[in-house]
């Protein structure tokens, strides 16, 4: 048989407990021919706090984990028994169905992407109103122009004495309206 990736309903917040778990079980039980990749979807988030710029992770899909394995009576009792486990999603309770090798690959990519280029925790679009709140220009309101997520900079134009000033201001600088 060969291994299929299924979708495992966790308590939230529990999922980095559960991953753990799954792994320990697979090793005391011998399952590990049976057993492939054992993950909870995450990728890192760029926030500023307090002037600092801070690192996070996020998860895709709360409550959730994903296992790659071969289906059958031991697999399914091993993980359907795994402390703080619901069961699995898609197909029926006795018969889980996998989810498509294209659903996973995608899941894998983004999950790749995140650790590589972390996302800033607030996203911004030209064209959109913010405020600035911290900085000589605070209390203006403005648009933004141009993002850099590479920096966390935005180029916000700020009307003074009634005209338009485009000026560069860092993410923790501004808020959304």
């Amino acid at each position: 048989m060969s291994m299929r990736w299924y979708v495992v309903h966790a308590y939230s917040g529990f999922e980095k407990h559960v991953m753990r778990s799954l792994r320990e079980r697979v090793r005391m039980y011998g399952m590990e021919d049976r057993f492939g990749e054992i993950l909870v979807p995450t990728e890192e988030v760029v926030e500023m706090r307090d002037g600092k710029r801070r690192k996070s992770e996020r998860k895709f899909y709360p409550g959730y984990v994903l296992v790659e394995m071969e289906m059958d009576d031991e697999t399914w009792h091993l993980v359907n028994e795994t402390p703080r486990v619901m069961g699995f999603i898609g197909g029926t309770k006795e018969k889980p169905a996998p989810i498509t090798q294209r659903e996973a690959d995608a899941i894998l990519s983004r999950v790749k992407d995140g650790t590589e280029k972390p996302r800033p925790k607030t996203l911004f679009e030209p064209g959109q109103s913010v405020r600035v709140i911290d900085g000589p220009f605070a209390d203006f309101n403005g648009v933004v122009e141009e993002v850099n997520y590479d920096k966390s900079r935005l180029q916000v134009s700020v009307l003074i004495f009634g005209r338009a000033t485009p000026v560069e201001l860092e993410f923790s600088q501004v808020e959304k309206e």
